[in-house]
């Protein structure tokens, strides 16, 4: 009998969980809460990202300003070693779930071919 795709899912949720590298990102994250200067650029960063997804929704574009302001907290971000190491193990996170994305959606590029 075929596993139940739910059952699949909800095993590859803990699995993810489970990874070291999701556990890297974890503990990173919880120091930024105890570095106040990682906590307050990352309170920003939020802000920043979530009025950047609505204009990109809208199809506004960023002004000279808006972009002069996310390349600073790019900076801030880069200089805090706290956030640096956040994103950093992030971004070895994102590796795996490239791929486990490439699996599982497989079946509908396929279907799009």
């Amino acid at each position: 009998m075929m596993a139940n795709i739910y059952d699949l899912a909800n095993q590859l949720e803990r699995e993810i969980r489970a990874l070291p590298e999701y556990q890297a990102v974890l503990a990173a994250k919880e120091k930024i809460s105890a570095d106040n200067n990682a906590q307050v650029i990352w309170d920003d960063f939020l802000k920043m990202q979530e009025k950047f997804q609505g204009m990109m929704k809208t199809g506004q574009l960023l002004s000279q300003e808006e972009q002069k302001a996310m390349n600073d907290l790019g900076q801030k971000i880069e200089t805090n070693p706290t956030l640096k190491s956040y994103f950093d193990e992030q971004q070895r996170l994102s590796i795996y779930m490239q791929d486990i994305e490439k699996i599982v959606f497989g079946p509908l590029q396929d279907l799009a071919k």
